[in-house]
C-alpha cells in the first residue's frame, strides 16, 4: 500500500488540461488563461466556451453559442409542478432532485456520444439556472420571469430572479462572479463528478453527485455562514471581537482559508473589490467594512487569507440574492466546470477506485454461535 494522505491532500488523482492551481504563487487559470485576465475581460459565456473547448470563441461561435443556452432554458413540465410543490424545501435539495428529474425528460439521455453528451451540457448549463430562479420565484408566490434573449447569460440569471432588468455595473459584477466560481480543479464536488462518470453512468447521474457534494458547509455553503455572521454585527469593533472570540474558543472563522492556497486565493483579490462597489451602489457599504476589519483581524491573529466564499457572501447580498439561494448559484456557476470535467473523464475514461488502509480488527476471528454472544 502507498502512503496514506488524509482527505487525500496534495494526492495527485489524474490529469486534467481544464484547470491550473498554483497554491503557493496563488495562481488560477483555465485552459492556460489566468484568472486575472478572465475576470478583467471575459464574459461568463465565454469562460463557459472556453472550459469546454479549450479555446475563446470566435464572436460568430459566441453568437451562436449565446443563442443555443437562450434555446435550451425552458424546463419541462413535470419539473415546473415538483417545483411549485415545495415552496419550503431547501433550495440546493430542490436543485439537485430538479437536475436529477431532467435526466427522465432528455430523450439523449442514454446516448453516450459526444456529440449528446455536448448537447446536454449545453441543457445542463442553460436549465440549472431557470431552476433556481424559478424556484425562488414560486416559493414567494410571484410569477416566473421568462428570460430575454437579448441579455447575457449574467444579466438574464438577474433578471428572472428579481424581476428587474440589472445595470451595466451590477451585470458586470454578477458576471465576473460567475467566471470566479466556474472550475478549480478536483475541488470535492468535481471529483465526486468525475467518479461518477469515471463508471460510466450518465451525464445527469455525475452532476446529481456534484450537486450533492456542493451542498455541504465544509464547500459550497460556506458563504452563507459568512453572512449569516456579518448580518449579525453592529459594528467594526464587534466585528474585530467577535473574530478574536471565536478564535479563542478554537472555533473556524467561516470564510477564511484554503486547503490549496497558501497566500490569498486570486479570486478573493476580485470578489473583494466588487464587495466594495456594489456595497457603496447599493447601500450595503457596512458589510464590506465589517468584512474587512474581520479580515485584517483573522490576518494578524491567525495568518489566513480570505477564500472565494468570505466577500462573495457580502457581493450576493448586496446584488439582492437571497441567503439560501448562495449555494445554488455557486452550482449555476460551477456547472460549467462539472460538466467539462465530466466530458474529459468521458474522453480518456479509467474508472476511479482508489484502495483504503484498513485499520480493523485482523482477518479470522473465531465465530460465535449466536446464543453464546
Amino acid at each position: 500500500m502507498g502512503t496514506v494522505t488524509a482527505g487525500l491532500e496534495g494526492i495527485i488523482a489524474g490529469e486534467s488540461e481544464i484547470c491550473y492551481i498554483d497554491g503557493y504563487q496563488g495562481i488560477l487559470s483555465y485552459r492556460g488563461y489566468n484568472i486575472h485576465t478572465l475576470a478583467d475581460n471575459a464574459t461568463f459565456e465565454e469562460a463557459i466556451f472556453l472550459l469546454w473547448n479549450g479555446r475563446l470563441p470566435s464572436q460568430g461561435e459566441l453568437d451562436r453559442f449565446r443563442k443555443e443556452l437562450t434555446s435550451e432554458r425552458g424546463i419541462p413540465p413535470a419539473i415546473t409542478d415538483f417545483l411549485r410543490s415545495v415552496p419550503g424545501g431547501n433550495p440546493m435539495d430542490v436543485l439537485r432532485t430538479a437536475v436529477s428529474m431532467l435526466s427522465l425528460h432528455d430523450p439523449e439521455t442514454a446516448d453516450m456520444s459526444p456529440q449528446a453528451n455536448e448537447r446536454k451540457a449545453v441543457r445542463l448549463m442553460a436549465k440549472t439556472a431557470t431552476i433556481v430562479t424559478s424556484f425562488d420565484r414560486m416559493r414567494k408566490g410571484v410569477y416566473v420571469v421568462e428570460g430575454d434573449p437579448k441579455l447575457g447569460f449574467a444579466a438574464n440569471f438577474l433578471y428572472t430572479l428579481t424581476g428587474k432588468r440589472p445595470d451595466d455595473v451590477m451585470e458586470r459584477a454578477f458576471d465576473v462572479a460567475m467566471i470566479l466560481h466556474a472550475d478549480h480543479e478536483l475541488n470535492a464536488s468535481t471529483f465526486a463528478a468525475r467518479v461518477t462518470a469515471a463508471t460510466l453512468s450518465d451525464i445527469y447521474s455525475a452532476i446529481t453527485s456534484g450537486i450533492g457534494a456542493l451542498k455541504g458547509p465544509l464547500h459550497g455553503g460556506a458563504n452563507q455562514d459568512v453572512i449569516k455572521v456579518l448580518l449579525t454585527l453592529g459594528g467594526e469593533e464587534e466585528a474585530e471581537d467577535r473574530v478574536r472570540n471565536t478564535l479563542a474558543r478554537k472555533v473556524k472563522i467561516p470564510g477564511f482559508g484554503h486547503r490549496v492556497y497558501r497566500t490569498e486565493d486570486p479570486r478573493a483579490t476580485h470578489l473583494r473589490v466588487l464587495s466594495e462597489e456594489l456595497g457603496r451602489r447599493t447601500g450595503h457599504e457596512k458589510l464590506f467594512r465589517l468584512s474587512r476589519r474581520m479580515e485584517e483581524t483573522v490576518k494578524q491573529e491567525k495568518g489566513l487569507n480570505p477564500n472565494v466564499d468570505f466577500y462573495s457572501a457580502s457581493t450576493y447580498y448586496s446584488l439582492g440574492i437571497p441567503i439560501d439561494l448562495y449555494t445554488p448559484i455557486f452550482a449555476v456557476s460551477r456547472m460549467s466546470g462539472w460538466t467539462a470535467h465530466v466530458l474529459e473523464q468521458y474522453r480518456n475514461n479509467r474508472l476511479i477506485r482508489p484502495r483504503a488502509e484498513y485499520k480493523g480488527k485482523p482477518d479470522g476471528q473465531p465465530w460465535v454461535p449466536i446464543a453464546q454472544r
